[in-house]
C-alpha cells in the first residue's frame, strides 16, 4: 500500500547565499518533503514503530541545512534529497521543494524542487 507523507514549509533558519552579506547572519528558508514509502504496515498496526518519523526528517534536515551553510539552494535540496534517501530506508522516492523567499524582492520567493528515487 503505497502512499505520500511529508513536511510542508518545514522552517529552518540558516546561512545560504553567494553575497557576503549572506554569509554573515542566517535566512529563512521553507522545505516542502514528499516520500513515498509502504504504509501496509503502520495502516495495519496503528503504530509509530511502523511508521515513518517526520520528527526525525525534520531534525535530520535542519541540522544538515544549519551545519552546511550552503551558497546555492540547489545544493540544499539535493543534499536533503540524498538525506532522506539515506537515513529514511522506507522511503521509495523524495521530492523536495527549497524556497528561499528574501532571494528576489519583487517575487515571493526563489525555489528549486528535485526528486529522487531510491536505486
Amino acid at each position: 500500500m503505497l502512499g505520500t507523507t511529508g513536511l510542508k514549509a518545514l522552517r529552518v533558519d540558516c546561512i545560504v547565499g553567494i553575497y557576503p552579506h549572506e554569509r554573515e547572519r542566517t535566512q529563512t528558508v521553507f522545505l516542502d518533503v514528499a516520500l513515498d514509502y509502504d504504509f501496509g504496515p503502520a495502516a495495519a498496526s496503528d503504530a509509530i514503530r511502523d511508521a515513518v518519523d517526520y520528527d526525525r526528517i525534520a531534525s535530520g534536515l535542519t541540522l544538515l541545512l544549519t551545519d552546511r551553510k550552503f551558497q546555492l539552494i540547489e545544493a540544499m535540496a539535493e543534499a536533503s534529497a540524498t538525506w532522506v534517501l539515506t537515513h529514511i530506508p522506507e522511503a521509495h522516492r523524495v521530492a523536495i521543494e527549497v524556497r528561499k523567499p528574501a532571494a528576489v524582492p519583487a517575487a515571493d520567493c526563489k525555489f528549486v524542487r528535485v526528486e529522487r528515487v531510491r536505486a
